[in-house]
């Protein structure tokens, strides 16, 4: 599932790059496009803004098929305080561009499934497809009133492949 999850990652990761270069974040020194995954980062109180953050939360398995289907659940979230120079006033249009961003990385919904864990990283036998996003309503969360939260739910398929 390691190889699905990372394949899903860096699948949204380049394409966010392609989408809007300008959405970035730096990362222990480094500039990466802006978009993370939680159980990979260190822990933070408040979400970051204008980024991307991936949760892996659900976990289930076809096993009657000829090879292992796994499903698991991946939110999305994302948060913005609006720009600086609007004085935070523009943050539903930020988070509506954000909504956007979102709806194009996750299309087409597939990828070839690759192995990172070596470099050059592997290509491998099947896909890692996904469903549809279904997005939650809008939230101000009681910590930071000024900013928007949204979160988005993807189921993402995978099946197993000899030595996973």
């Amino acid at each position: 599932m390691e190889n699905a999850k990372n394949t899903f990652y860096v699948t949204l990761r380049n394409r966010l790059a392609t989408i809007n270069p300008d959405r970035t974040m730096v990362v222990r020194g480094v500039i990466r496009p802006g978009i993370l995954v939680e159980e990979n980062e260190q822990v933070s109180a408040l979400q970051p803004a204008d980024v991307f953050v991936l949760r892996w939360s659900k976990l289930a398995a076809e096993t009657e098929l000829p090879e292992t289907m796994a499903a698991m659940s991946c939110e999305i979230a994302y948060a913005t305080d609006g720009n600086a120079d609007n004085a935070g006033m523009d943050r539903g249009r930020m988070l509506t561009k954000m909504d956007a961003e979102l709806r194009q990385m996750l299309n087409p919904q597939h990828a070839l499934k690759t192995n990172y864990a070596s470099t050059p990283a592997v290509p491998m036998l099947t896909q890692v497809f996904w469903s549809d996003a279904v997005f939650d309503a809008v939230k101000r969360p009681a910590e930071s009133l000024e900013r928007l939260e949204r979160k988005a739910t993807v189921t993402v398929y995978s099946l197993e492949e000899q030595g996973e």
